[in-house]
């Protein structure tokens, strides 16, 4: 389901296609470039987020009218980066991503679908809709993990599902998995979802992914923790093998969940 891609500049007017000889002469960086794009050629449209690390507005090509997702935060744009080149139906196209002087900015394909959160205030999920949308998501973390990168906050609000497809979205919090390191040099996550190890417990990686993973599902099945009330059967079995507080016990890789489901 992955392939490889050119870097998508085709959202640019023709006055501001990108040519990094131009661009750097003119001692501007791809993030000064972004941000100017944003400005001359896009309208906001709405506001979907603001928090202390940054902001997601929902903003409209003036030619095109093509809706993107703009976002801007505090902290490192390199998984996004990394995502550049990648398609994948569970993830959403990343068209530019820059940083400069500790903030980060990213232009992408904003998902038109409903958010599961939303989704899980009116009714659960079924089994077979569960087994079939967590797949999506092993689909998407595996592309993520295949790059190194972590995602580390998965949960219902960043799942949009178009149609009967899971895209998996948000990687403000995400990670590129560092050899050399012991523990995260920032901890960020969401209480409930995060693994242990996410709280100053050691380094997060894939299997740190997994553990929200399991959290998600038994979620969708039961509405609670798996603390409190842990799904009925062989769902209940995943969820905890999925969330073993030591990472060695859970399921090793996405590949791994995939089969069993």
């Amino acid at each position: 389901m992955i392939q490889l891609i050119y870097r998508n500049f085709t959202f640019f007017s023709r006055q501001k296609q990108y040519a990094g000889s131009i661009l750097f002469s003119r001692g501007k960086t791809i993030y000064d470039f972004l941000k100017e794009h944003i400005q001359n050629d896009f309208l906001q449209v709405k506001e979907l987020r603001r928090t202390d690390r940054g902001s997601v507005i929902l903003v409209r090509h003036k030619e095109t009218k093509t809706p993107y997702i703009f976002r801007e935060f505090e902290g490192s744009s390199e998984v996004y980066r990394k995502l550049l080149f990648l398609a994948c139906p569970n993830l959403p196209r990343i068209y530019e991503a820059a940083e400069k002087d500790g903030h980060a900015a990213v232009l992408e394909e904003y998902i038109e679908g409903d958010n599961m959160q939303e989704m899980l205030k009116g009714a659960l999920f079924s089994e077979k809709e569960t087994r079939q949308i967590v797949r999506d998501l092993c689909n998407a973390l595996w592309v993520l993990h295949k790059q190194g990168a972590v995602h580390r906050d998965i949960k219902p609000e960043n799942v949009i599902l178009r149609g009967e497809q899971a895209v998996l979205i948000d990687f403000d919090a995400s990670r590129v998995f560092k050899r050399d390191q012991s523990v995260d040099t920032v901890v960020l996550g969401t209480t409930g979802f995060a693994a242990p190890e996410q709280y100053g417990m050691g380094q997060s990686d894939n299997r740190s992914d997994i553990y929200s993973l399991g959290v998600l599902m038994n979620v969708m099945l039961t509405g609670q923790h798996p603390s409190r009330q842990l799904a009925s059967g062989k769902f209940g079995r995943i969820v905890k093998k999925c969330t073993m507080t030591n990472p060695a016990g859970r399921y090793q890789t996405v590949l791994d969940l995939m089969e069993v489901l």
